[in-house]
């Protein structure tokens, strides 16, 4: 019955992150200070210092999103799997 219960848990977060309405374990986080990138050295052919530094951008949470993401992928089928082998223990002991 634990097996179950872990399984259903597991099955039913992960649910719940995927369409969003809960979130994924935050183990990795974005610092929050801005590392200015500075345009000179970089060829100027008609491009503005502020269009060179969106194109340069880039979302500070992106990564660290993808790797939480990651990790609660791993934890989820780890403790699938541990649930199953419960389950599977559970079903021997009944025979």
């Amino acid at each position: 019955m634990l097996g179950l219960i872990l399984i259903c848990w597991t099955l039913y977060t992960s649910y719940s992150i995927f369409i969003g309405r809960g979130e994924a374990p935050e183990i990795f986080s974005a610092s929050e200070e801005e590392t200015p990138i500075s345009p000179e050295g970089m060829p100027e052919e008609g491009v503005s210092e502020e269009q060179l530094m969106q194109a340069l951008a880039v979302d500070r949470t992106f990564l660290p999103e993808i790797a939480n993401l990651l990790v609660w992928g791993f934890l989820a089928f780890i403790l699938i799997f541990g649930g199953s082998q419960i389950a599977g223990l559970g079903i021997k002991l009944m025979k």
